[in-house]
């Protein structure tokens, strides 16, 4: 008689169906975008004084925020990979949180295309970039204090061996969250237009988890 078939369990993912949830959101913002906003329509990505000289295609414009999202989810759909059970229960309550916040800067970003395709002059951009930057400068005050092992600090797949070693990386990744905050700050408040946003955004969600990962990949081998 052959004996039981042994079923591995699935390993749990980063990716949860709330952040599909939210990465659906943008591309029916999307689709509603492509039928109500004409083909021929050009979006003013950077102002200079009151005339626009960066123009973006409608459909340029629409397909930034989903590809972005797409990217963050197969990063953290990678990164879930790579790390071990017991590694992905201490990190969830920091990593999926983190996805959420990452995913609905490019929605947000979607939905202020989507006002002004349709003419409105509700600047919806331009006060995401206030806020981005406000959340960015409370990250960058939460890790440059972050002590050892605490709940706000950084989770990488793998350890930071020193006290020394955690203190460089938080100080380091704190200071560059809150440059980052300040230069989106700066940037919404002159106006620079909504191409130079979306980069300005792009560049801080993929930038400083980069940014922190190489860091402590650096001092950990020091």
């Amino acid at each position: 008689m052959p004996g039981p078939t042994y079923i591995h369990p699935a390993m749990p993912s980063l990716v949860t169906r709330f952040h599909l949830l939210i990465f659906s959101v943008t591309l029916s913002i999307t689709a509603v975008a492509i039928l109500r906003v004409p083909a021929d329509f050009l979006f003013p990505a950077h102002w200079h004084g009151f005339s626009a000289d960066w123009l973006w295609p409608r459909d340029t414009a629409l397909a930034v925020a989903p590809i972005v999202q797409a990217a963050l989810l197969l990063a953290f759909f990678v990164l879930g990979r790579a790390l071990t059970r017991n590694h992905m229960a201490k990190v969830r309550h920091i990593l999926d949180p983190a996805l959420s916040l990452a995913l609905a800067v490019p929605a947000a970003y979607q939905f202020g295309l989507l006002f002004m395709g349709i003419g409105s002059d509700l600047d919806l951009i331009r006060g995401l970039g206030f806020l981005f930057a406000a959340v960015l400068i409370l990250l960058g005050l939460v890790l440059f204090h972050a002590e050892r092992h605490s709940y706000g600090g950084l989770r990488m797949p793998w350890p930071i061996r020193s006290d020394r070693a955690w203190i460089i990386v938080h100080r380091l990744s704190g200071i560059a969250a809150g440059l980052a905050g300040a230069g989106l700050a700066t940037l919404s408040w002159i106006d620079a237009g909504p191409g130079v946003l979306a980069v300005a955004f792009a560049a801080s969600l993929f930038g400083l988890p980069l940014f922190a990962a190489l860091v402590s990949l650096a001092v950990s081998r020091a």
